[in-house]
């Protein structure tokens, strides 16, 4: 399949052949070695250390659904990086945010992204939101030799699903297992504190302005408690990614979108640095 200085410029048999719709199984066929964890890490002792992204989290509401994340990347103790990415929109109606390894974890979402391309160029349809969840999780269970190296990819994928008029939220294990998260949903490391905090103040009738307040609140309290989280860094102009998915599509907010709820929320944290209560009863 590589390319010929001498070719007559068509296309090799392999691309023309009549075959499956998804472009991870023309992959497999034809040049498996190019697949994220069919490749042949050298032999080491230990884990083996590597920028990894943390914490992301997810909130419905009645329009969509909310898939937002912080900006720090670690390596062991250090900060590999203050300003990731680390949500990426998928196609039109759905996104990813990625935690774990984060050089295996962005190449997963690019291939992701052409996997839902490919399908939808040679069927002629998008893929349900159920069906890119399932497509997902494969992916990530051929990742399984990669995570038991240390090397792990557990995303959270987050859509509006058109047939059910509805935002929906899915997270992964490192065995692709799937499941679909009601209402909100966390994962990396700082996801226990961020569940924490959205299970307290999450609510079904959210506008689309609250949820997104929410989920940077649950941010801000997962960096409060969570090295490895990175929260709001006004010095350096570093905020949270947040972005909408409803019908209209995929909107990633501005900095200045973003900007604004941190530096909300940051003043009312002066006064109340634990944050927002809920009531008891």
């Amino acid at each position: 399949m590589e390319a010929n200085p001498r070719s007559t410029g068509r296309l090799p048999a392999a691309f023309l052949t009549p075959g499956s719709s998804s472009f991870v199984d023309f992959l497999s066929a034809q040049q498996p070695e190019l697949l994220p964890g069919n490749r042949q890490l050298p032999p080491v002792k230990g884990v083996i250390e590597a920028p990894h992204g943390t914490t992301i989290v997810a909130a419905t509401f009645p329009g969509g659904v909310v898939l937002a994340g912080d900006r720090r990347a670690t390596m062991g103790n250090m900060i590999a990086q203050r300003d990731i990415e680390k949500v990426f929109p998928a196609d039109e109606h759905s996104a990813v945010g990625i935690a774990g390894t984060a050089g295996l974890a962005v190449e997963m979402v690019k291939l992701f992204q052409l996997e839902l391309e490919h399908f939808e160029k040679v069927e002629g349809a998008t893929l349900s939101l159920e069906g890119k969840a399932n497509r997902l999780s494969t992916m990530i269970r051929s990742n399984l030799g990669m995570a038991m190296q240390g090397l792990a990819v557990v995303p959270l994928f987050a859509g509006y699903d058109l047939d059910r008029e509805r935002g929906r939220i899915f997270s992964y294990d490192v065995t692709g297992g799937r499941s679909e998260e009601h209402g909100y949903a966390a994962t990396g490391s700082g996801s226990i504190f961020a569940r924490g905090s959205m299970k307290k103040l999450y609510r079904d009738d959210l506008t689309e302005e609250q949820a997104t307040t929410l989920v940077v609140q649950a941010l801000y309290d997962a960096a409060d408690d969570d090295s490895a989280t990175g929260g709001p860094d006004v010095a350096r102009r570093i905020y949270p990614i947040v972005t909408v998915i409803s019908d209209e599509g995929f909107r990633r907010l501005t900095d200045d979108e973003a900007s604004e709820i941190a530096r909300s929320i940051l003043e009312r944290r002066l006064e109340q640095p634990d944050g927002p209560r809920a009531a008891l009863l």
